[in-house]
């Protein structure tokens, strides 16, 4: 039986002396592993559709419950991110929150278009802002979402607080008095808000806000799923 389906390559693992096996995030069945023949191969026709961030629709051919590619048509090949070294790696830690927060058996068509067009936005704008807003994004979609609003135990705004906290526990921010997690700044927080569409202070967006933000956001990933986050380490390391 075959199926079409439209998706980005996740992730491509060696398997035997010429083939990989992808993980493919799709529009139409969620996650799905699938194995792909020849493509080590130097003339292999279908070299393409294991190249990282490429966004094709994909023919598998299905026996029992194993995928295999048997044809492919690209849509978007997002060359310019392998062209720029920190859009590279932005993109790549894009594509592995994607794939750490998304799992086999169910659907995430709304993931899957917010990864094609933050892969999009990477290529073309600033790859920061663009990557803060998907890893919030996706967070949240998987339940895991980031809480940047008034102080979880007290209630009280925290717009005028001079220093805050960060409850990897809870995903939240509090008080630097009312709780007990990691201290964290206006300036992480402001640049959090306003990637959540939610009103924020200017003063305090800033390139080293968006690092701190990024910083922050690897930490409670990597606390909530007991996973590196290397792509993002390494992005950081390089802005």
């Amino acid at each position: 039986m075959e199926t079409v389906v439209n998706a980005v390559m996740l992730r491509a693992v060696d398997y035997n002396e010429n083939d990989k096996i992808l993980t493919l995030l799709t529009a139409e069945n969620g996650k799905i592993t699938a194995g792909i023949k020849g493509v080590k191969k130097a003339a292999a026709k279908l070299k393409f559709a294991a190249q990282p961030f490429c966004f094709a629709e994909y023919v598998l051919a299905k026996r029992g419950d194993k995928y295999t590619v048997i044809n492919a048509t690209e849509c978007e090949s997002f060359y310019d991110l392998r062209t720029d070294i920190e859009k590279f790696y932005a993109a790549s830690a894009a594509v592995e929150a994607a794939d750490a927060l998304t799992y086999e058996g169910d659907e995430f068509r709304e993931i899957f278009y917010a990864l094609v067009d933050t892969l999009s936005k990477i290529s073309n704008g600033n790859e920061k802002e663009h990557l803060i807003s998907f890893l919030l994004y996706v967070l949240r979609k998987s339940g895991y979402g980031i809480n940047a609003e008034n102080c979880v135990e007290c209630g009280a705004s925290l717009t005028d607080k001079d220093k805050l906290r960060f409850d990897m526990n809870a995903g939240s921010f509090t008080c630097f008095e009312c709780g007990n997690g990691a201290g964290a700044s206006q300036v992480t927080y402001n640049v959090i808000r306003k990637a959540e569409g939610k009103t924020y202070d200017e003063s305090f967006i800033t390139s080293d806000g968006e690092k701190r933000a990024l910083r922050l956001i690897r930490e409670y990933v990597s606390f909530k799923l007991n996973t590196a986050f290397k792509s993002l380490s390494e992005y950081i390391r390089l802005i």
